[in-house]
């Protein structure tokens, strides 16, 4: 008996989809970013954020500047924190900028 076989379909390219976050300002205003990359220093675990954008023309005139989060816990749960410490946010800084700086052209 003869065996039917129907080639498999090409496998289609997967489209791009951002890991997005959404934080609330101190006035209580909604800000969307992308996260763009994560790592863990110090028993501590850090993300890289920068503003989402989807207008093509408003992304092209932004100067996005990355935004560099804490992950901190309390009894609620987890929550995101600024990196306040100088020493600290520089460091995670060179991190994230030697990590990001194959894909993006980082200024320093």
């Amino acid at each position: 008996m003869a065996e039917n076989k129907t080639p498999a379909a090409p496998l289609e390219e997967e489209e791009y989809q951002p890991e997005l976050i959404t934080l609330e300002d101190e006035e209580g205003k909604e800000h969307v970013f992308e996260v763009l990359d994560e790592t863990d220093h110090k028993d501590v675990h850090y993300m890289a954020l920068v503003p989402y954008i989807t207008d093509e023309k408003e992304l092209l005139e932004e100067d996005l500047s990355l935004l560099l989060m804490r992950v901190d816990e309390d009894e609620e749960g987890q929550f995101l924190d600024v990196v306040d410490d100088d020493s600290e946010l520089h460091e995670v800084g060179k991190i994230f900028q030697e990590r990001l700086s194959e894909i993006f052209n980082i200024e320093a």
